[in-house]
């Protein structure tokens, strides 16, 4: 296992990182403290070191930035603008965040451990996503028509029209990318929004608001409170001033906004949980499958909801492709996202990292060999080596739960029946990779898998105009491409009469 020492740690190539310290929460335009004065500390995984605080917002906090939200809604200080100068605003974030890139993605890095190459690749890709939405501001058609009866004309449209007031939640996964991904579609549609940050990345979420404020998104239309799930998330979820929430984050957490939200019928959105199997049949470019594979479960060291977590790889093969990716794992350099040579980063928090080392206990107690890794990496911050269980027993927790963890877990499979059985035997359904030279069996192997995007030969392959979700309980609705715009908006029709309509009789 490759590991930096302390004094070659002190020489390391690093980006110059905006600075994090006491932040406030942003409502109506104004960074301010939570009303009951509590503060929450924020730390870097790299170092395990205090980096800043954020407010701990509460029920009062979240009631204030919800009215500020509503009130411009209300008073269509945004909706109330054409689409075509939302459009030019929007553009002009895009442009602004595409000019802090190097700021953003070091305070990504500082605040997640995120390898900075990594970090400045999704600040760019949040940058395109606001773009492909503003293109959108201007295209919110209703339709035409003219209905009969057998008493009278009528002249019938429908109007698209933004649903109100947006709950946002973000995770500590990728928060930049993941709270444009929200903001974007619903500042398209006309929406006002409250973001809810994870309280263990909150930075990123505050200073790209300001961003949209500095483009000229009026004060009030974003609003940013910081906080814990269980006061501020909750809080927003339950909120009967809220029309719509988007949440990214666990499968269980996502159930209890469910639940919160019924009480006004609210509209809700989940990008939740999944447990991606990746398929390598005997037939494949071995090479490219052993990479893509690696690529699939160490980017990130694993915390993204699509990681390739499963792998099932054809018998005649097995051997090779997980004595290949473990040479990989083994020779990963590991260490601070913010140095320019690492590539796997730390876990997110202490807390994080226990649960993973924890996950790895179990499956070993249940069966599973330890191929490599296993253990946590002795240094500052919250590191585990890069993981392989081989063949653990089929209802170990290795299999069944999302670690969000550099642990992979590797499974012989001989029919593309028993592989297909054997993916689709998951509460999940997120993402799929198939690894394959044959194509007829790579689309037909896709068409069985319950996933709600599959690659083939490739893995994390996303486009702003198609859209991501899950099956299963790997969440509801979709993000990204026109579908990812549709919850943030509501259709009415409207009737005409263009004859006289006949009255019954009293």
């Amino acid at each position: 296992m490759t590991t930096l020492t302390r004094d070659e740690a002190a020489d390391r190539p690093t980006v110059p990182g905006a600075g994090a310290g006491e932040q406030l929460m942003l409502i109506d335009g104004e960074r301010m403290p939570a009303l009951a004065g509590g503060t929450i500390d924020v730390f870097d995984p790299s170092t395990g070191e205090l980096i800043g605080t954020t407010p701990d917002g509460q029920a009062a906090d979240v009631d204030r930035a919800v009215a500020v939200a509503e009130r411009t809604f209300d008073e269509r200080v945004w909706q109330g603008l054409s689409g075509a100068a939302r459009q030019k605003i929007l553009w002009r974030a895009a442009d602004l965040i595409e000019q802090h890139t190097e700021e953003l993605a070091a305070l990504e890095s500082l605040n997640n451990g995120m390898v900075i190459p990594m970090a400045q690749a999704l600040i760019a890709t949040a940058a395109e996503t606001i773009r492909y939405y503003a293109g959108w501001a201007t295209k919110l058609y209703g339709i035409t028509s003219e209905i009969s009866s057998l008493e009278a004309q009528y002249h019938t449209y429908t109007l698209r029209e933004p649903v109100g007031v947006c709950a946002l939640i973000i995770p500590w996964n990728a928060p930049s990318t993941l709270t444009v991904q929200k903001v974007a579609p619903a500042l398209a549609a006309g929406c006002s929004v409250v973001i809810k940050p994870s309280e263990e990345t909150p930075f990123t979420a505050l200073r790209l608001a300001e961003l949209f404020e500095q483009a000229g998104v009026p004060r009030g239309v974003i609003n940013v409170v910081t906080g814990y799930g269980e006061s501020a998330g909750a809080t927003l979820a339950a909120h009967d001033k809220v029309a719509k929430i988007a949440f990214t984050g666990s499968t269980e957490v996502g159930k209890s906004i469910v639940k919160a939200a019924a009480d006004n019928l609210k509209k809700v959105t989940l990008e939740l949980g999944g447990k991606s199997p990746v398929i390598v049949f005997d037939d494949a470019d071995i090479d490219a499958a052993i990479a893509g594979a690696a690529n699939a479960i160490f980017m990130h060291s694993g915390q993204i909801c699509a990681a390739g977590s499963r792998l099932y790889v054809q018998r005649p093969v097995f051997d090779k492709v997980v004595h290949g990716i473990a040479r990989i794992a083994e020779n990963l350099k590991i260490g601070p996202g913010s140095d320019l040579t690492t590539q796997i980063g730390p876990i997110v928090s202490q807390k994080q990292l226990a649960r993973v080392l924890s996950l790895i206990s179990s499956g070993i107690e249940e069966g599973a060999e330890l191929v490599t890794g296993g253990e946590r990496v002795h240094r500052d911050g919250y590191y585990v080596q890069p993981t392989i269980l081989a063949n653990p027993e089929p209802g170990a927790r290795v299999i069944q739960e999302e670690i969000f963890g550099p642990v992979l877990t590797a499974i012989v499979f001989d029919t593309v029946d028993d592989v297909v059985a054997m993916a689709n035997d998951s509460t999940y359904g997120l993402g799929a990779a198939i690894w394959t030279t044959d194509i007829s069996k790579a689309h037909l192997t896709a068409k069985k898998l319950q996933a709600g995007f599959v690659w083939l030969n490739c893995h994390y392959v996303l486009d702003n105009s198609v859209p991501a979700g899950g099956y299963k309980q790997s969440g509801w609705g979709r993000e990204l491409g026109p579908e990812g715009l549709d919850p943030y908006l509501q259709t009415k029709s409207v009737f005409a009469a263009l004859t006289p309509a006949p009255f019954l009789n009293a």
